[in-house]
């Protein structure tokens, strides 16, 4: 629940450099003024430090600690806010992090991995010492902010992305630093310098991508140097004991599910009480609504910041689960969000009361079956796979399997997301940079999804193959992402893959090994269709609401327009036709069938008739 800003905050808390090259200024000379101005040769002795913090965000106060090598740039840090706990470190090859949970994972995301870089290099401060660190320096010139004058160094440290100082031109002390991840802007600012064992230090700092409310707020409590740091403490932590079972000593359990809108339902109990319904998504946090909170009598607390597929960002507040039980497969303490899920509820036609997915995944061996409907969970130390499918390796890109792919020989890495409905969307920066728009003549614009942050939008094609590490699929339907904010921004992956493909296999997750076992199954040669009456309807009020009509699309040759309620399809209301139901038959129906549709636009009913085809 707390991203890498947190810990990027408390990092950047000991940012005591960086300056390098004014607009008329050798580098090298701002640099000499800038590690004179902030302690000269005193920082020659320093060989570790120690730091501890008090932070806060979003409504959450807590502690943090970071221990740092600065010759070689390891580090640890470790956080407490409100219920939870984490950790990440960098023992000079790998980076890991451990939740609240103690589970710990590699970190072998683009973002976090070039991120890592940028951590090491400025905490073995290897702008002063650059044997330590090698990077590229350049100036960025210069700024001017409320009567301040400021110059601009960027800087790109080797295997990491470029990031922005801004030294004021008055002190020579750091004002800010400038990075931009994999779908935001961080800024941190430092103030409130401190002379610790000859060198200045600001005791106080904070982190913000543009959403003040959202911002972490980070003050020194203590700073040691040179104290000694043991090798052992960089070093990604032991697996912790069990915190699940499987009910009456078995070592798996199946339980059923629906799947609707592409998207998998189980039914979940929280604390002895449910069952509950929830979605299951592969990299999912554990989510509950507010409703289901509080008929749980659960304690909230905080208002955290979450983002999804959609451009607007969501407060979370977090409060603490003592079990969660699907089937007969049992996990203890486990932190959850609370999030209001009543617009995806309108999105998809049906109410869920949360959501989980990563922590449930990460310690069973779970086996998706598409094909019946049900979800087999595993001790991972009793599974042992005896079928004829096809391994694909995976890293985690956060907590998402990513693999290695292609999309018609285009290499990239691939999100696997049970929890997205579509096929294969396309990330916008990947579509940019590939000009996929032209190679397909992509014109078909639509709501292509919907999620936390409200719709997704597209452009709407077909791909000629999809490969997968050795998996191929032939045509899927294809989005390319027109978001400008949000997780289908991300530079550092090509794609997104739903359950449009994914549901053409029955699917092994092995979060342990790191491995995806793919089956072909009875839905493997079904084609892959796009909606074919050109609208995305939500449920609202009982009846179904447009929200999107495809320009030239059936909908929109049969006179309907965003913001119409449909009443009845082929003379079944809402209530008898399900929207998942009522997207089923959009989709599937030939091209060719007519659908008698009941329209209300303002005061005024009428009847249309919308003619079903293929727009891609």
């Amino acid at each position: 629940m707390v991203d890498r800003k947190f810990l990027f905050a408390i990092g950047m808390a000991l940012l005591l450099v960086a300056p390098v090259a004014g607009a008329q200024s050798d580098p090298q000379q701002l640099l000499a003024k800038a590690k004179q101005a902030s302690g000269g040769a005193a920082w020659d002795a320093i060989r570790s430090t120690h730091t501890q913090v008090k932070a806060s965000t979003g409504g959450l106060n807590g502690t943090g600690e970071a221990r740092e090598d600065t010759r070689t740039g390891r580090f640890v840090d470790r956080y407490q806010l409100g219920p939870i706990t984490g950790a990440q470190g960098f023992d000079g090859k790998t980076l890991w992090s451990q939740d609240a949970s103690k589970q710990v994972k590699v970190e072998d995301g683009d973002d976090e991995r070039l991120g890592a870089m940028n951590d090491a290099y400025r905490r073995s401060l290897a702008f002063w010492y650059p044997e330590r660190w090698p990077a590229q320096i350049e100036s960025a010139g210069e700024k001017e902010e409320n009567g301040r004058k400021f110059f601009v160094v960027r800087i790109t440290p080797r295997g990491g992305r470029p990031f922005d100082i801004w030294i004021d031109a008055a002190t020579y002390l750091f004002d800010r630093a400038v990075e931009k991840a994999a779908i935001e802007t961080r800024t941190s600012f430092f103030s409130n310098y401190r002379e610790v064992a000859g060198v200045k230090v600001p005791f106080a700092s904070r982190v913000t991508n543009g959403e003040a409310k959202y911002d972490q707020i980070v003050t020194i409590e203590k700073v040691e140097f040179n104290v000694p740091v043991e090798e052992a403490a960089f070093r990604m932590p032991p697996p912790p004991a069990p915190d699940f079972t499987i009910a009456g000593g078995k070592t798996s359990t199946t339980v059923p599910f629906e799947l609707l809108n592409n998207h998998i339902y189980v039914r979940v109990q929280l604390n002895g009480k449910g069952p509950f319904r929830m979605l299951c998504d592969t990299g999912g946090a554990n989510i509950v609504t507010p409703e289901l909170a509080k008929e749980l009598g659960l304690k909230t607390e905080g208002a955290l910041e979450g983002r999804g597929v959609g451009e607007k960002s969501e407060d979370v507040a977090v409060t603490q689960v003592e079990e969660l039980e699907v089937g007969g497969a049992t996990v203890a303490d486990q932190v959850f969000a609370v999030f209001p899920l009543a617009s995806l509820a309108n999105a998809e036609g049906v109410a869920a009361q949360g959501l989980i997915g990563y922590e449930v995944f990460k310690r069973f061996v779970v086996r998706v079956d598409y094909e019946r409907s049900e979800l087999t969970l595993t001790i991972p130390s009793a599974f042992a796979y005896k079928g004829s499918g096809t391994v694909v390796p995976f890293k985690f890109n956060g907590s998402i399997p990513q693999v290695e792919g292609e999309i018609d020989d285009i290499v990239g890495k691939f999100d696997i997301d049970t929890g997205s409905r579509a096929s294969l969307s396309v990330l916008g920066p990947f579509a940019e940079k590939y000009d996929l728009k032209a190679r397909y003549g992509a014109k078909v614009e639509a709501v292509t999804g919907w999620g936390v942050g409200g719709a997704a939008r597209g452009l709407v094609t077909r791909a000629k193959v999809l490969k997968l590490g050795s998996v191929s699929v032939e045509n899927p339907v294809t989005e390319l992402s027109l978001q400008k904010k949000g997780a289908f921004t991300d530079p550092y992956a090509a794609g997104n893959v739903g359950a449009g493909v994914l549901k053409r296999f029955n699917i092994v997750f092995d979060y342990g090994k790191q491995q995806m076992i793919f089956e072909r199954n009875a839905n493997a040669t079904k084609p892959d269709t796009f909606d074919r009456a050109g609208m995305w309807m939500n449920l609202a009020d009982g009846v179904f609401e447009v929200i999107d009509v495809i320009a030239g699309g059936p909908a929109a040759e049969a006179g309907i327009k965003p913001g119409d309620r449909i009443l009845s399809i082929n003379g079944k209301t809402p209530a008898q036709l399900s929207l998942p139901a009522a997207r089923v038959k959009l989709k599937s129906d030939p091209p060719g069938t007519k659908v008698r549709v009941k329209v209300k636009t303002g005061e005024q009913t009428r009847e249309a008739t919308i003619v079903l085809r293929d727009l891609v």
